[in-house]
């Protein structure tokens, strides 16, 4: 049994990573139907939430059925960063996670994110007084180090674990690295082997199979797996890893069928969420993956992604339902 603080989950458990303008409600809904053991928001920016800026503040809502999860936010400003717990704890999630990991510029470029691995004392300091400032866990998702020459993890993940922090999340790249390459298990390995270690370490990078997920387990040892990527476009990989996990073989691949009601049902959250305008809009980007392997699929694409109104994208579904509801993957 893999516990963080009171919150206990399955072994080897499998989450859903916080990714920008993905892990929405309706798609962490999704993923959780199909077998992920704790999701996460999109990370959220802590001067945004202070601000009370409309695009941080949505990002703050979580229903019961996603239980157990994680709202990230990320920042370096210390004060920034205690009045954005504040906000959150009233939100009343599971969990807060710190984003000590991103590296798109504009985040690292202000210290934070995965900026904040040239300054570890700083990274300590905001874990520790963000544990003191709310009765929820703490926990972290970050990268190796900054470079090939400054990983320091498993000091780190110690330090964060010794201010309170109650699970660790690493994702096998550097911030150099960003998304190239092939992400590096064995550091994660050693947090995890640090006698120690006591808090859970979850492994990110690079599980796009159901056998890696394995490998992840029986090689490394990690209490569980971040999914990311693998996860856009299939919020079935859950369900998939774990049927591997059980009996070895492989589920059968997702049929047509599935994907339209998956579509389906990914725009009337959306829908019931945001209103029908936004809910319509911001529905669009995730077409392309679940309907990706359809040959001669882009007129029907493209009349999804360019409809204003969510019943001739409805219609539209009923249209590839019809037409390739007997297409074997």
């Amino acid at each position: 049994m893999v516990k963080i603080a009171n919150i206990q989950l399955p072994d080897f458990s499998l989450l859903l990573a916080p990714m920008e303008d993905v892990s929405d409600p309706p798609f962490r809904a999704l993923c959780k139907e199909q077998g992920a053991d704790v999701v996460f928001t999109e990370f959220i920016s802590s001067e945004g939430l202070i601000r009370d800026a409309a695009k941080s503040m949505i990002k703050l809502d979580i229903y019961e059925k996603e239980r157990p999860v994680g709202i990230q936010i990320f920042g370096a400003n210390l004060e920034s960063m205690l009045q954005s717990v504040d906000i959150v704890t009233a939100s009343k999630p599971d969990m807060i996670d710190i984003n000590f990991g991103c590296p798109v510029k504009k985040v690292v470029s202000k210290g934070a994110g995965a900026g904040i691995l040239k300054d570890i004392d700083l990274m300590e300091k905001l874990t520790q007084e963000m544990v003191k400032r709310t009765h929820l866990p703490i926990t972290v998702k970050t990268r190796l180090g900054w470079d090939h020459d400054s990983i320091r993890i498993v000091e780190v993940a110690e330090r964060l674990q010794d201010v309170g922090c109650q699970a660790i999340s690493i994702h096998g790249r550097t911030r150099a690295q960003m998304y190239k390459g092939e992400a590096d298990w064995h550091p994660i390995a050693a947090v995890k082997n640090n006698p120690r270690m006591h808090i859970p370490v979850f492994g990110n990078g690079d599980v796009d199979t159901p056998e890696k997920a394995v490998k992840m387990r029986d090689e490394f040892g990690l209490d569980g797996a971040m999914i990311g990527r693998a996860s856009i476009g299939n919020p079935w990989f859950f369900k998939q890893v774990k049927h591997f996990i059980a009996t070895g073989q492989h589920l059968p691949p997702i049929s047509v069928e599935e994907r339209v009601s998956a579509a389906r049902r990914h725009l009337e959250m959306a829908i019931d969420w945001k209103g029908e305008h936004l809910g319509v809009f911001e529905t669009r980007r995730h077409y392309t993956n679940y309907f990706r392997g359809i040959p001669n699929f882009k007129p029907y694409r493209t009349r999804m992604v360019t409809s204003d109104d969510s019943q001739s994208v409805f219609d539209t579904l009923d249209e590839v339902l019809n037409t390739f509801g007997s297409f074997v993957f």
